[in-house]
């Protein structure tokens, strides 16, 4: 998706809110997601990190990068849309990954194709409960990836009290520091990355400066 400007990414540890690492990047574009930026803010860890964040940071390869370099990912989960209003999402349907299939709501199997493409088209046309799951003229389609049970694990995971007790006990001071961060300076004051990546990097320091002193 496009958007104008640029972005600050921050990496806080949550109880100080102290900023360990930040960058400034252009808006939009596929090396300027948070989920890729967020990856190099870890690169001065020398020890495995639980690493909260909310849902732009938990694409599943983030999640398979964070779990090859040991880190724990408290990620929040990408919220699941149904195509049909309070209808069957993809967790509704049954993955054997090991058969490689697919089971919807109303039982039918079929398998996944390398792609990862799974079209249900031949059961819908017939179904009692295609009403509640799409409403593609051809039918209900899934994009199975690769990883997928790492994105089914968070979402399971993320409903557990211990997982929500977590994230809400470290969110409010790590928004703490995005508003100190923030205030007062929404826009950039130069043009270009470089420019403005070195003014945030100063602003950065000043506001662990004035953490610290308190």
């Amino acid at each position: 998706r496009r958007q104008d400007g640029f972005k600050a990414h921050i990496a806080v540890e949550p109880d100080t809110g102290l900023i360990t690492a930040c960058a400034l990047t252009k808006a939009s574009g596929p090396d300027n997601h948070e989920a890729v930026v967020g990856l190099g803010l870890l690169d001065g860890e020398d020890t495995p990190v639980r690493v909260l964040g909310d849902s732009a940071y938990g694409t599943g390869v983030a999640r398979a990068a964070l779990a090859e370099l040991k880190h724990v990912a408290v990620l929040k989960p990408i919220p699941l849309r149904a195509p049909v209003p309070g209808g069957f999402t993809s967790d509704d349907f049954t993955i054997d990954f090991q058969a490689r299939t697919v089971t919807c709501p109303a039982d039918h199997t079929v398998g996944i194709p390398p792609g990862g493409g799974v079209r249900f088209e031949r059961y819908c046309r017939s179904c009692p409960l295609a009403t509640q799951c799409t409403t593609a003229k051809r039918g209900r389609c899934l994009t199975i990836s690769e990883h997928e049970p790492l994105l089914r694990a968070a979402r399971s995971v993320a409903r557990t009290p211990e997982w929500q007790a977590e994230s809400r006990q470290h969110r409010p001071m790590v928004e703490r520091s995005i508003a100190w961060l923030t205030r007062g300076n929404r826009k950039v004051r130069y043009r270009g990355v470089a420019k403005n990546n070195h003014w945030l990097h100063h602003r950065a320091a000043a506001l662990n400066l004035r953490r610290l002193l308190t």
